[in-house]
This record gives structure tokens, C-alpha cells and sequence, in this order.
């Protein structure tokens, strides 16, 4: 039967689907912005279409945190929704200081504080997160920084002898590509966050007998995050497009393409991964190409603590709600 709560519940997973799309909106077209290949207003509109189509790639990361996380038995639509507002006000606080936060752990952080307040820390299902979570998280960025640095020397070693102008050029188109790339890869694995949320929120209800994401679910989610996505996240998108380093065309291409090149893959094996992470340290790694004083050590580093306090934060903003809400 469907209940109040239930629909508030949806109603709050695509809530948070739109503020991931303005909130990661930065992730596919920061670079695409920064180097003025596109304005920003037809970037947005641009990614927005493409994370549309990269929603509909697959469900591997949806079962993921539908079932991955904790233990399903528990779940009731007062932990999803305690979940999802957690992970809301994080990443709200987050873009209003224009910090490149997780979404994903937002999410993923605020799932385990409220499963952990209503049946204790037993419902952890240690082993995936372990193995889905906690070690793709460290490692995604290490491959995002090690890739993007190893392509932007192959590419500055292929491209030694041209000329700078016919180099720019080049680039700048094949930036479009590079962008369209990584917006369909942030769809493929963002989007499904929110389809497990929903059909998890269904199961629990009842109105699903296994965990089987209805099309219904991909197709609003596809549609909110790439409403979010054409919103844009202004603020995020400066951070990570001028204030960490001065990007060219051919450095856009270089980290846009490293970072889709993770994603799609973890997306594929059904590892919700940070696309904001992954983007980040691909940045950095086409960055550091240019000698470490191309980096801005400050900004990377109010980047890096706000990846460390995501999910602990979300945990205990989680674990609160659920206390107090009569839910």
C-alpha cells in the first residue's frame, strides 16, 4: 500500500537527485567552462542531456546500495528518509562553500547513521562496504590522479613538435567529446545511487517482491539529475575549473577523459565510486604535469577534508535525525 511516508520518501530521493545534479554539475563541465570551449549556460544543457543517457546504462551500482550497505531486513522508510536528508544538508552546506564534496558518500555516510540508530552497528554489512566502499574510495583517486597524469605526458610527448595554436585548436574540440564522455559516466553511476534508494524504499514497503529497479524509477531519476545538472552548481564548478589550477583545452580534454575512463569501469563493476573524487584528482594529476607550483595547495586541501568528514558527518547528522524525527 502506498503510505504518506512513502511518497515522502521519493519525493526527498529526488530532492536530493536534483541538488546532485547542480551540486556535480562541476564534475562534467568545470573544465569544459574554465577553458571556454563552452559557455557555461550551453555546457549545463549539454551534460544535463548526456547524464540522461548514462542513467539508463545499467543498475549494477543501484544494487549496490540497495542491498551492499546494510542489512536489508532492517530498513524502514524512516532510516531511507533520515538517509536522504542527511545526505541533503551535506551537500547544501557543501555548494554554499563552493566545496567539491561526495554526494555519493553523503548518501552512502547517512544510509549507515541511520541504519546504525535504529538496530545497532550489527546491520553494517562490513564486507561490501569494505570492499565497494571504504577501498574504492581511497583507490579511485589514486587511479583518477595516476591516469590523468600518465595521459597528459603521452599527450605532451605526442604533441611536442606541433605548434601551440593547431594543438589548442584541436583540443577544443575534442574537449566536447571528452565532456560529453564524462557527463554520461557521472549519470551511469550517480543517477543509480538514487534508483537503489527508491527501490529499496519500495521493497521495504512492500510493493516489490525482489530488488528489481522499476523503469519508472530510472526514468525520474535520469530526468532530475539532469534537471539538477542544467541548473548548474555555479560556486563548485569555479572551485574546481580555476581556483585548483589554470586549465587549457588540452588539459580539460586529458582529465575529463581520465576520470570518465574510471568511472565507466566502476560503474560496471557495480562500485558507487565519487565522480567528484575521481574528477578531482584527475585535474590535479594533468596539473601536476606543470610542476607542483601549479597547484593550489589550499584549495586541494579544504577538498581533501571535506572527502575524509563526508561520511563520518553524514553518519552522525543521520544518526540525529533519527532520533528526533518521529519518523
Amino acid at each position: 500500500m502506498i503510505t504518506a511516508l512513502l511518497i515522502l520518501v521519493i519525493f526527498a530521493a529526488l530532492v536530493f537527485e536534483y541538488i546532485n545534479g547542480f551540486h556535480d554539475s562541476a564534475n562534467s563541465i568545470a573544465t569544459v567552462v574554465s577553458t571556454k570551449v563552452l559557455t557555461a549556460r550551453v555546457a549545463v544543457i549539454y551534460a544535463g542531456c548526456f547524464e540522461v543517457i548514462g542513467a539508463f546504462l545499467g543498475t549494477h551500482v543501484a544494487n549496490t546500495i540497495g542491498q551492499g550497505i546494510i542489512t536489508a531486513e532492517i530498513v524502514t522508510q524512516g532510516v531511507i528518509l533520515c538517509a536522504l536528508l542527511s545526505a541533503i544538508i551535506w551537500n547544501l552546506v557543501t555548494w554554499y562553500y563552493g566545496i567539491p564534496s561526495s554526494s555519493s558518500h553523503a548518501l552512502i555516510g547517512g544510509l549507515m547513521g541511520a541504519g546504525i540508530a535504529k538496530a545497532g552497528w550489527e546491520v553494517i554489512l562490513f564486507d561490501g562496504v569494505t570492499k565497494k566502499i571504504l577501498m574504492p574510495m581511497v583507490t579511485s583517486p589514486m587511479f583518477g590522479f595516476g591516469i590523468g597524469f600518465v595521459f597528459m605526458v603521452i599527450i605532451l610527448w605526442t604533441c611536442a613538435r606541433a605548434r601551440p595554436n593547431i594543438v589548442n585548436k584541436w583540443f577544443r574540440k575534442l574537449q566536447l567529446v571528452s565532456a560529453g564522455i564524462m557527463a554520461l559516466s557521472h549519470g551511469s553511476n550517480d543517477a543509480q545511487k538514487t534508483m537503489g534508494i527508491i527501490t529499496l524504499a519500495l521493497v521495504s514497503n512492500g510493493l516489490l517482491d525482489e530488488f528489481k529497479v522499476p523503469t519508472w524509477v530510472i526514468l525520474s531519476c535520469a530526468v532530475t539529475m539532469g534537471l539538477g545538472t542544467m541548473a548548474g552548481g555555479w560556486r563548485i564548478i569555479r572551485t574546481m575549473g580555476s581556483k585548483m589550477i589554470k586549465l587549457k583545452p588540452v588539459h580539460g580534454f586529458a582529465a575529463e577523459t581520465s576520470a570518465a575512463a574510471v568511472i565507466l569501469t566502476a560503474s560496471h563493476f557495480g562500485i558507487p565510486v565519487s565522480t567528484t573524487h575521481i574528477i578531482s584528482t584527475s585535474i590535479m594529476g594533468v596539473g601536476s604535469t606543470r610542476g607542483a607550483n601549479a597547484l593550489k595547495l589550499g584549495i586541494v586541501g579544504n577538498i581533501v577534508l571535506a572527502w575524509v568528514l563526508t561520511i563520518p558527518v553524514c553518519m552522525f547528522i543521520a544518526t540525529i535525525l533519527y532520533r528526533f524525527l518521529p519518523v
